[in-house]
């Protein structure tokens, strides 16, 4: 199994387990709560959502992510499009990080 598929397959049980919100306004309030445990930005994002993300995630202390996971793939696998994710599980962040940092980059 490809390191994209593992990834995406965590974040379908993440989703499952009630651990994920999918969006920009949800998961930045998540961040700001401080129940966002990392935040995952996709490869298609816009520039101005990632400078935004980051900046959320800098000054609220969440670890952020880009992936090479498109909206695309997101919409399949939880049946929902979103660029921005936040995964309110320390154990479901851990892993979806390792695996994020194995993946082979896209060009989108």
């Amino acid at each position: 199994m490809l390191c994209s598929e593992k990834w995406i397959s965590l974040l379908t049980i993440c989703r499952k387990a009630g651990k994920l919100i999918m969006g920009f306004d949800p998961a930045m309030e998540e961040a700001k709560a401080g129940r966002a445990r990392c935040v995952f930005i996709t490869a298609d994002a816009s520039e101005k959502t990632r400078k935004e993300v980051r900046f959320f995630c800098e000054r609220n202390g969440v670890p952020m992510a880009e992936t090479a996971v498109t909206m695309e793939e997101i919409q399949r696998a939880v049946g929902r499009r979103a660029g921005v994710l936040a995964v309110c599980d320390a154990g479901f962040a851990g892993r979806l990080m390792e695996l994020n940092a194995e993946m082979p980059e896209k060009s989108v």
